[in-house]
């Protein structure tokens, strides 16, 4: 088996250009509303997540597809600049770069919808592909952006290369157990939890619930992510709530991406469970002060400082 590097992680995943609307509340059904600041920013959970690792300190590699047109020019130099490993950012003649529109309320919260484009084209193939770099990587971190049969090809290959699997199953998506048995660490958000196990989690007595119902289908730990008030985390020896920092949120655009690039990076280096989850919290808090997605996402410098005070 290769030499696996200190802190290497592999995102297999999404990108997307985010085209962003400020607005005073999200609009509901039927509503239109004028006004507003408008923006564009790279996101794409699968690069917001690449990223979020590389400016935690990760060495990164990032297997994606973009199209062959401007969006995807400028998502591959944002890369770049990243300091990303890019040998597998495939350009798509057949499909265009992914684009997601963006409604963020006054508040902080928003609504997305996402245009797939050269995403719905990541294929088992381009995995396979990239086996070299999954077999050099600690940490292998997957989203639900692509299609399933890819996801389920990297996770079974991440595996064979003893690598750890981080799933953020979002967007949120019924999961077959074979996928489930692969993954490592699984990182569902209470929404996401709900629709995995039928369990209706509000707070951390039904997070341990629905942890304990994944537990059984194979996943070996459960990070359920409760937003302000932290995240629970359960194995087969228990389960325990991880505080999270009190900010005041302009935007929680990528804020989950941004806590599952941090939490790979800390265990590819190898560092205790709880504590990586304390240092992706950090990361996860600053990137909500901020607006956009990837421009929110803090570097490794700031997390540790947020951390010491």
């Amino acid at each position: 088996m290769p030499r696996k590097p200190r802190n290497s992680v592999v995102v297999v995943g999404s990108s997307n250009t985010d085209m962003i609307l400020r607005v005073g509340h999200v609009p509901r059904p039927g509503e239109t509303l004028l006004g507003g600041e408008f923006s564009t920013a790279p996101g794409g959970k699968g690069a917001n997540q690449a990223v979020a690792a590389a400016r935690a300190g990760g060495r990164v590699a990032l297997v994606a597809r973009l199209g062959r047109d401007s969006l995807g020019d400028a998502a591959l130099a944002g890369f770049r600049r990243e300091g990303m490993d890019v040998s597998r950012v495939v350009r798509d003649g057949a499909r265009p770069s992914g684009v997601a529109l963006i409604f963020v309320g006054a508040d902080g919260e928003n609504s997305i919808g996402v245009a797939g484009g050269a995403n719905q084209r990541l294929s088992p193939g381009d995995v396979a592909a990239a086996g070299r770099l999954i077999g050099r990587a600690r940490v292998v971190l997957l989203q639900l952006e692509t299609p399933l049969e890819t996801v389920k090809a990297a996770a079974r290959l991440a595996r064979r290369a003893g690598a750890d699997v981080i799933l953020n199953p979002a967007p949120a998506l019924a999961l077959p157990d074979a996928l489930l048995r692969q993954v490592s660490l699984l990182t569902p958000n209470e929404t996401e939890a709900s629709l995995l196990t039928g369990v209706r989690v509000t707070g951390a007595p039904s997070a341990a619930r629905a942890a304990r119902a994944l537990l059984a289908r194979g996943v070996r730990t459960v990070i359920v992510t409760l937003g302000a008030k932290g995240a629970l985390v359960a194995t087969r020896d228990g389960a325990r709530v991880v505080p999270g920092f009190r900010v005041k949120a302009v935007d929680t655009t990528a804020a989950g991406d941004v806590f599952n690039g941090a939490l790979a990076v800390r265990l590819a280096e190898g560092r205790p469970l709880l504590e990586a989850v304390r240092f992706a919290h950090a990361a996860a808090a600053l990137s909500v002060t901020r607006p956009g997605a990837q421009p929110s996402i803090p570097t490794r410098r700031e997390i540790r400082a947020l951390l010491r005070r």
